[in-house]
């Protein structure tokens, strides 16, 4: 699930690029991304708790942007990380359904070594496409 962080995309916020052979992956790799905005080191992040995530919408690049937009809520509001993620993306009469099992840890700051507080996903310059080896989004995150 690779991701690389982009430099000189936004001067005051954070970019990044997920990429998957699938759109699963893609949105694998971009939560990864999200949570690496957020601690230096994602791995310390341990898969102990679980939780479903559910969206539904005709757009699949605004999937992505709902799907990345909830994990922040969720570390707002029920103060969370999430490191992995198993995604499954069904079409269904011209709509896509998201299911997420999004699995991670409360927050705990004497443990997770946090550098920065992702507060939003932004439209701005925010892509999804199929390429040649499969499926890129390219993302801000306002911090």
């Amino acid at each position: 699930m690779p991701y690389k962080y982009l430099e000189g995309l936004t001067h005051a916020d954070v970019a990044f690029e997920a990429t998957g052979r699938t759109p699963e992956e893609m949105f694998e790799s971009a939560g990864v991304a999200v949570l690496g905005t957020m601690v230096r080191d994602p791995k310390k992040i341990m898969p102990k708790i679980s939780k479903k995530i559910e969206k539904k919408d005709g757009d699949l690049s605004k999937l992505l942007f709902d799907f990345l937009d909830e994990l922040i809520f969720l570390k707002d509001t029920e103060r969370m990380f999430f490191s992995e993620f198993k995604v499954e993306i069904t079409e269904k009469e011209g709509n896509y359904l998201l299911k997420v099992e999004a699995k991670g840890e409360n927050i705990d700051p004497k443990r997770h070594d946090i550098v920065i507080d992702a507060k939003a996903v932004t439209m701005h310059k925010f892509e999804v496409e199929k390429t040649k080896k499969g499926w890129r989004a390219q993302v801000i995150i306002d911090v």
